[in-house]
This record gives C-alpha cells, sequence and structure tokens, in this order.
C-alpha cells in the first residue's frame, strides 16, 4: 500500500467534505489525513488528502470520480517534494524541576510553549511527520498527558500552482 497527497480545490459550500470522505470510503480506501480551509478565494476551499491506496490504477479511479463531483474544481496529486507540514498541540507533564528540560527540547525543534500550569505545559509545533515524530520521542520521557494533531498542509515546490482563473 502507499501513500499519496491529493490537493483538491472545491466550492466551499455545506456537504463537500462529506461527499469526498463518503467516495474515499465507498472505494475502501483509509484517509490517513485531511485538512481542509479556505483558500484566498472565500468561495472556494482547499482540502489536502493522504490516502493509502493499493495501486496506481485505484489512485487514478478516485480521481477520476472525485473530478465527476459537481463541487470539486481542480484535484492535484502532489509530488514526493511538496512542502507538507502539520501542526500539534501536546501537553506534558513538566513541574518547576523538569520544566526547564522540557523548554529546552522544545526549542531545539523551533517549537513554543502556549500554556504553563503549575504540573505542565502545551507545547505548539509544526512541521514535517519526522520531526513532530521525533520531538514527541523526545518529550514521552516527560509524559506526554495529551495530544491533538493537525491533518497535513500541501503546496507543491516551484512555480506549479493549482489555482482558479477569476473569470
Amino acid at each position: 500500500m502507499t501513500t499519496h497527497t491529493l490537493s483538491i480545490l472545491v466550492s466551499n459550500r455545506p456537504g463537500v467534505l462529506a461527499r469526498i470522505a463518503a467516495l474515499f470510503s465507498r472505494r475502501g480506501f483509509n484517509i490517513a489525513s485531511l485538512a481542509v480551509g479556505e483558500t484566498e478565494r472565500p468561495e472556494i476551499s482547499r482540502m489536502t488528502v493522504v490516502a493509502q491506496v493499493d495501486d496506481e490504477a485505484a489512485l487514478e479511479q478516485i480521481v477520476k470520480q472525485l473530478n465527476k463531483l459537481i463541487e470539486v474544481r481542480k484535484v492535484l496529486e502532489l509530488e514526493p517534494n511538496a512542502v507538507r507540514r502539520q501542526m500539534i498541540l501536546v501537553k506534558v507533564k513538566a513541574d518547576v524541576t523538569t520544566r526547564s528540560q522540557v523548554i529546552d527540547v522544545v526549542g531545539l525543534f523551533r517549537g513554543k510553549a502556549v500554556d504553563v500550569s503549575n504540573d505542565s505545559i502545551t507545547i505548539e509545533a509544526t512541521g514535517s511527520t519526522e520531526k513532530l515524530e521525533a520531538l514527541l520521542s523526545m518529550l514521552a520521557p516527560h509524559g506526554i498527558q495529551e495530544l491533538a494533531q493537525s491533518g497535513h498542509v500541501a503546496l507543491a515546490r516551484g512555480a506549479k500552482s493549482l489555482t482558479i482563473r477569476n473569470k
């Protein structure tokens, strides 16, 4: 099974996300990551879908099915070298004696503390999956209490762009 990242421009309307997720589900594909948000044009949203598929033919079928949906404006499979990021919020046990150690680790990964209490610290970090996994492994000995992570967001490198021209 291989992992592919699709960037999909869709009409910003209720129900679009559900229809696209249902399409993947009907085909038996697992969505590993999903992020949706408005683009530079408020009537259009960008969906970044990281999906696991069995073969290239299955991926082609998904892209064809996506293009048949009325709400879908454009679909692009991103190259492996695309710019990809995700964000995590992680709450770690940290009392007065260990707080500075946790902050030092977070600094190495260019994260930042967004909340501090007497017995914990909440950290925000962005980066590649590998970077965030490395950060989590460094924080694990301190005791991870809670973790929330976004889906991947991604853009093609260079001049290649997935945009809709104004009419």
